[in-house]
């Protein structure tokens, strides 16, 4: 098997480290990872300048890019073979509910997805990060589970761990995405030379994070595994539009 990992945090992260350990001997392991921190960059292509990609101490790949660069150039032009599952993460922080469209960690996988590749977002739900162990458990699992049986067409699938010690995961569970309420609001600040900069706020609070969705698992001590999709047709308002358009 031959996987490709990547993320947001940068291939110096611990989370990609930990991952690439933990899945060794599952197969071939190729990580191609931002050579910073690119957290929040979403599903941005470079096309103002070109890429360059170097090899670290380690043996990982990094590209001053964004995480969907690195995903792209490598399936489109870096490796000889297409990997069978891109994997992203393990990111410092969640990637729940409107997270995932500001996520770098998830449009890693999302560029996977699109290019034809069973992918995985992987994000531990906590900034503190004590236990990366149990994120890196619970996605040789789903790996496993994906050697065993493959499911029937390409995934992209967005698996949030609470960052508890492994002994202490209550199991998997299948869920929806939650909804927070808005950021918080900006915060002002003068720097040093006297100009007024801005700092974006903080992510809100959840509004649904009832029983079936990814933030009411992480809360339980669940891991949450979602299945995403592209599609952002909202097909049931086409006839509402078209009747607009025509009167």
């Amino acid at each position: 098997m031959r996987i490709l990992l990547s993320n947001d945090d940068g291939y110096f992260a611990p989370g990609i480290e930990i991952l690439a350990r933990t899945l060794s001997d599952l197969g071939d392991i190729t990580v191609v990872a931002p050579e910073r921190d690119r957290s929040g960059a979403s599903n941005s292509l470079t096309l103002d300048r070109p890429l360059r990609l170097r090899t670290a101490a380690n043996g990982f790949y990094f590209v001053n890019g964004t995480p969907t660069d690195c995903v792209h150039l490598a399936v489109t032009g870096m490796l000889d073979r297409l990997p069978d599952m891109v994997i992203s993460g393990i990111n410092v922080g969640a990637n729940m509910g409107d997270d995932t469209i500001y996520s770098g960690t998830v449009a890693a996988a999302t560029e996977g997805y699109l290019l034809g590749i069973p992918s995985l977002a992987v994000s531990l739900a906590s900034h503190k990060a004590a236990h990366f162990e149990t994120a890196a458990a619970v996605t040789r699992r789903l790996v496993e589970k994906h050697l065993e049986r493959a499911l029937g067409e390409p995934y992209l699938l967005n698996v949030n761990v609470p960052d508890v010690p492994s002994v202490a995961l209550k199991g998997i569970r299948v869920t929806r995405l939650g909804k927070r309420h808005k950021a918080e609001g900006v915060v002002q600040q003068v720097n040093p030379r006297g100009e007024t900069v801005y700092w974006i706020g903080a992510a809100g609070a959840a509004q649904d994070a009832g029983e079936g969705t990814d933030f009411h698992a992480v809360a339980d001590s669940c891991a949450s595994v979602t299945p995403l999709q592209i599609d952002l047709t909202r097909a049931a308002q086409i006839g509402a539009v078209r009747q607009w358009l025509e009167t």
